[in-house]
């Protein structure tokens, strides 16, 4: 069983993009329903296609860093500041699996480095579009919808 989405919602997405100054209805409902996608909200945290909540792969990790915080380093370090500081030293992909704040922080970042409009947080083919070019080029738009309603509908429809 992963983590509930209302919990995964207001305890870590929309607390973590407050702190990179990224409010958005839209980001947190692409966060959900990617997390959703990638590891049913934490059932499987290290599959083969990436790591964590949000099955971010080795490869984009480093080329959000190298391309993209590389570039503002403001921003850069006050992602650092939610890694572990040595832990992050040793393993940097391993904070992508263990710590929910920083791999939201990163997913959120991957999204924001594309040039690509953010539709509204009601939109599921929207966000399954987004979904598709920055997590999963090869999936299907409709995989990411039918995750929505097996793992999210019931939140949804409570709040």
């Amino acid at each position: 069983m992963g983590i509930a989405a209302s919990e995964l919602s207001k305890h870590v997405i929309r607390p973590t993009l407050l702190y990179l100054g990224r409010p958005s209805a839209a980001a947190e409902a692409l966060l959900l329903g990617t997390a959703a996608i990638q590891s049913a909200l934490g059932e499987a945290l290290h599959q083969r296609h990436g790591h964590g909540l949000y099955g971010i792969s080795a490869a984009s990790h480093l080329q959000l860093w190298d391309r993209y915080l590389a570039r503002n380093p403001d921003l850069a370090s006050h992602v650092r500041g939610l890694a572990s500081q040595q832990a992050f030293l040793i393993a940097p992909h391993l904070e992508l699996t263990v710590n929910l704040r920083y791999a939201t922080a990163i997913a959120w970042l991957l999204v924001e480095s594309q040039p690509l409009p953010l539709p509204r947080a009601d939109d599921l083919p929207g966000l399954a579009r987004v979904w598709c070019r920055v997590f999963q080029p090869e999936g299907k738009p409709q995989d990411f919808i039918n995750a929505w309603r097996r793992c999210i509908d019931d939140f949804s429809q409570a709040a």
